[in-house]
Parts: structure tokens; sequence; C-alpha cells
């Protein structure tokens, strides 16, 4: 897992019989329900039926890259990341 300013990256096994909607579903559901129980100022910023999450969501199969994605996840957040200029 690795995290954006707005957004998350995150590489999970969906066991086969589960639809990918499902797992997202509860992962925002659960995930919403954790941070607005530990944060007061996102209790104070939700209403208490609203998540905190967007609707939508991207997925893609993993197949024999894993390693690939891993390093991909890994690197999210770096290289879009400012850098000082050294013109002088």
């Amino acid at each position: 897992m690795n995290t954006n300013d707005d957004h998350v990256h995150l590489q999970i096994e969906i066991p086969p019989n589960i639809a990918i909607s499902d797992a997202v579903s509860v992962l925002k559901s659960a995930s919403s329900f954790h941070l607005k129980r530990k944060f007061k100022f996102i209790r104070e910023i939700y209403l208490e039926k609203d998540g905190i999450w967007s609707v939508g969501y991207f997925s893609s199969t993993v197949g024999l890259n894993e390693a690939q994605i891993e390093r991909y996840i890994a690197w999210q957040g770096k290289h879009d990341k400012p850098q000082k200029s050294r013109l002088f």
C-alpha cells in the first residue's frame, strides 16, 4: 500500500468468488468507519452516514508481474513531488 495526496494505491488478493466492486465497497466502508471513529475532524466534516471516499476506483489484474506492480506502488508519490532547482 502507498498513498498520494488524493488517492491510495493498494495491492490485494481477492478470491474469484468475490466481485471486485464488493471488495472495494467493503474496504471503503470499513476504512471510512474506522477513520471517522479515530479522527474527530473527519467526523466533523462528514455526516454520520456519508463515506469519506469518492465513488470511483481503478482495478487491474496483476498476473505474473506482481513484483513490478509492488515496485510501482512503492514508487508512487516519490516521482511527482516538486524537485528543488539547482540553477545557481
